[in-house]
């Protein structure tokens, strides 16, 4: 394969070569994410404020190289699961001290 062409083609007659994506791997994050793409993560951590955390474990381990849609959403808990650490933590103080 000559430098600078990325595909070795053939001009045989009869020799078809598809064009598409070049790994098949790619295709499996053309569906759509549950829940219209919000997150049920972030849905259910109003609720319990324990996912947030999980999720934003999973953000720090770079867990959205597996698949990056879900890069947002696990921002997005790890952002809420900060938020709902201080005000945890103003509380606490206000009782206390």
């Amino acid at each position: 394969m000559e430098q600078g062409k990325s595909h070795d083609y053939t001009d045989r007659v009869g020799d078809y070569n598809l064009l598409g994506d070049e790994n098949p791997q790619l295709t499996k994050f053309d569906k759509r994410l549950p829940c219209f793409g919000c997150g049920i993560g972030l849905l259910l951590g109003c609720l319990c404020p324990l996912i947030w955390y999980c999720a934003a474990i999973l953000y720090l381990c770079k867990y959205y190289d597996k698949d990056p849609r879900e890069r947002s959403g696990l921002a997005a808990c790890a952002i809420a699961a900060l938020v709902c650490t201080i005000l945890a933590s103003i509380v606490v103080a206000i009782i206390f001290l």
